[in-house]
């Protein structure tokens, strides 16, 4: 059975955290993801975890954060109980243009996450869609970033949102993924006002053919997310029904 989180990015639009918390725990969840905004007043947030009984064993981090100040960045992750830490995402206007950017963008994450590294957590890039574009020849930026040795948390939904086979991308990077984010995609036209986004298990992700995967490389963290949802307590509980279920 893996161990599954749910990315807190899901409940933003749903204050305050502390009730949000409950309400996880309440659904079945020990587990969540945490993310930028939720480290300014880590007294605040740790006090809402321990009330809820939850662990932050995974985190999202800005890379101006993690090179920044790696020292803060340890601090957040040892303080709520992380064992990754991933850089997200990089601004449109930030973005390299080819291939030997990217390359050289990749380096840089290593060296970022170097001191990370070295305290003993996994550290590396969570994925959207952009990172699967067609540089020459089949390689894309995420290609490239991983080349640099990096650990992945794959996000399944964005990878079929790029229109790639998640399966194929799962046994493209094996063992280097050390987290997914579980996402399903609603059909065409549908969940318009939760961007296109659908509960897990209720939208057009393959489960049957992309949990084999996922179990035949040993991958075993899953975090559950939704970028928009309506109801969040709908999206956590029928989520986790689902991804308990396979």
């Amino acid at each position: 059975m893996p161990s599954i989180s749910y990315q807190l990015y899901s409940s933003r639009n749903f204050p305050p955290l502390a009730d949000t918390l409950t309400m996880l725990a309440g659904a079945g969840y020990s587990e969540v993801e945490g993310f930028g905004g939720l480290y300014a007043d880590l007294p605040a947030l740790q006090s809402g975890l321990d009330a809820a009984g939850l662990t932050m064993t995974s985190g999202h981090f800005g890379l101006d954060m993690v090179e920044g100040d790696p020292a803060r960045t340890l601090e957040v992750a040892r303080a709520v109980g992380m064992t990754r830490v991933y850089v997200p995402f990089v601004m449109p206007n930030d973005r390299p243009t080819d291939a030997a950017g990217w390359e050289a963008f990749g380096k840089r994450l290593a060296e970022a996450g170097k001191p990370v590294q070295d305290a003993g957590f996994a550290f590396g890039w969570h994925n959207h869609d952009f990172e699967l574009a067609d540089l020459g020849g089949g390689t894309t930026p995420l290609d490239l970033i991983a080349a640099a040795g990096l650990s992945l948390e794959l996000d399944l939904g964005w990878v079929g949102r790029a229109g790639a086979d998640p399966v194929a991308w799962i046994n493209r990077f094996g063992t280097q993924i050390s987290s997914v984010h579980v996402k399903d995609i609603a059909p065409a036209g549908e969940a318009t006002d939760e961007d296109g986004w659908a509960d897990v298990g209720h939208g057009t992700m393959d489960w049957a053919a992309i949990q084999p995967a996922l179990q035949a490389h040993g991958i075993t963290h899953y975090v559950i997310e939704h970028d928009n949802p309506k109801d969040h307590l709908r999206f956590a509980t029928r989520s986790l029904a689902s991804v308990t279920g396979w």
